[in-house]
């Protein structure tokens, strides 16, 4: 039961594992895109996620964390395998949780959306769309996954991390397999949505076996993909059903895909936060604990979700970017909310970069971008990934 003497963001939550987070407030998974390339964190990287710890926050989480480099969303994703640099790890792990902050990694892969520039993409199905081809997983390559996920998650425990999350949202690979416009096998893995989500169920198992009971193992998920014909809300809470069995600790809720051409939650117009009321509706179907990511911009916005019991943890990320010391303020009850750029027409996918060059600032201290930075943040974002995919394909694929 929340304190009602303090605000609703300052009181702590125990997961079921029996890990206790300081507060409700969460830095969710964004493509931060610093690694060196090589799958390592860079200096940099480390700085920004001691530098979001110091600003108060109870969970930060590092996105696209990948088991393999065969898979990458970006070539700034870290690889965690064996042969990693455990020195850069072991350090990002200890900065990370400053100030009793809880860090952890998104087990990431990418699938039919990996970069083709790094990797050859594989999906569920093979795909020929506008934008977007792959060939298709075999059998034995799907059935290999779980595993692949399960030794990630127990290198993360080795090295000192808080926790891992598993990423099936936002159109990457566990996120295909729930979807039906992604996902056209005929074997077990495709069909029916209880075959659609088999995979994913198989990824927590294998993972939790990993890592042990008191370990914090999270899922993230979409509430829905927003692609006509693709994952929608009831299937969404069919697979929170499921999960609930299961010995998750955290389930954040998303929604949105990186499908091309189509609308990310986090580009679209509007206030307020995007999936409490989905959110409301999964309290009926499952007692694990709740984040509820995007789209939180004020004060009264994430009090009101913890308050209302919508949500047990809120999930700021691009007002984190806007203001990392933003928990020190709205901990208190100061209503100090970041005003947000307003872009001209952006073009797709420039938003984001300039988000993700901001973080760099964040990192290195430099003053904050302005909206005016836009054309310049996206070319810097650009020339970025174009010189770590370079580094990439001579490290991991070399001729």
């Amino acid at each position: 039961m929340l304190d009602l003497t303090k605000s609703p963001l300052a009181q702590t939550l125990e997961l079921p594992c029996g890990v206790v987070l300081k507060n409700r407030i969460a830095k969710p998974a964004m493509s931060d895109s610093l690694g060196d390339g090589r799958g390592n964190p860079t200096d940099t990287q480390v700085r920004l996620y001691e530098r979001w710890a110091e600003g108060g926050l109870a969970l930060s989480i590092i996105g696209e964390v990948q088991g393999s480099p065969d898979f990458a969303e970006k070539p700034g994703n870290l690889v965690l395998r064996p042969g990693f640099d455990r020195e850069r790890f072991t350090l990002l792990a200890k900065r990370g949780a400053t100030n009793h902050a809880h860090l952890w990694l998104q087990l990431g892969h990418a699938g039919a959306m990996a970069d083709p520039l790094i990797s050859a993409p594989k999906g569920p199905s093979a795909l020929d769309l506008p934008g977007l081809s792959c060939g298709a997983l075999t059998l034995a390559e799907v059935q290999e996954l779980p595993a692949e996920f399960a030794r990630t998650a127990a290198l993360a425990q080795e090295i000192g991390f808080g926790g891992v999350q598993i990423h099936a949202a936002h159109g990457f690979l566990l996120s295909q397999f729930l979807s039906p416009l992604f996902n056209q096998r005929t074997d077990a893995y495709g069909g029916s949505l209880t075959n659609r989500m088999r995979l994913l169920l198989e990824v927590v198992t294998s993972v939790r076996d990993a890592v042990g009971p008191h370990f914090p193992v999270g899922i993230k998920l979409n509430a829905t993909d927003q692609l006509e014909g693709g994952f929608q809300q009831d299937e969404a809470l069919s697979v929170i059903a499921a999960l609930d069995g299961t010995s998750i600790d955290l389930i954040d809720i998303s929604g949105g895909t990186y499908f091309p051409g189509a609308a990310s939650s986090s580009d679209r117009a509007g206030s307020g936060p995007y999936f409490v009321d989905f959110a409301e509706r999964a309290r009926a179907k499952s007692d694990k604990p709740l984040m509820v990511t995007g789209g939180f911009k004020t004060l009264q916005q994430a009090e009101s979700a913890i308050a209302d019991g919508k949500a047990d943890i809120v999930g700021l990320a691009r007002v984190l970017v806007l203001d990392p010391d933003l928990p020190l303020k709205w901990l208190p009850g100061s209503a100090d909310n970041p005003e947000f750029p307003r872009f001209d027409n952006p073009p797709e996918g420039g938003v984001t970069a300039w988000f993700t060059m901001q973080i760099t600032k964040i990192a290195n201290a430099e003053p904050p971008l302005i909206a005016a930075d836009l054309g310049a943040a996206i070319k810097e974002y650009e020339d970025r990934d174009q010189e770590r995919r370079a580094t990439w394909n001579v490290h991991f694929h070399p001729a």
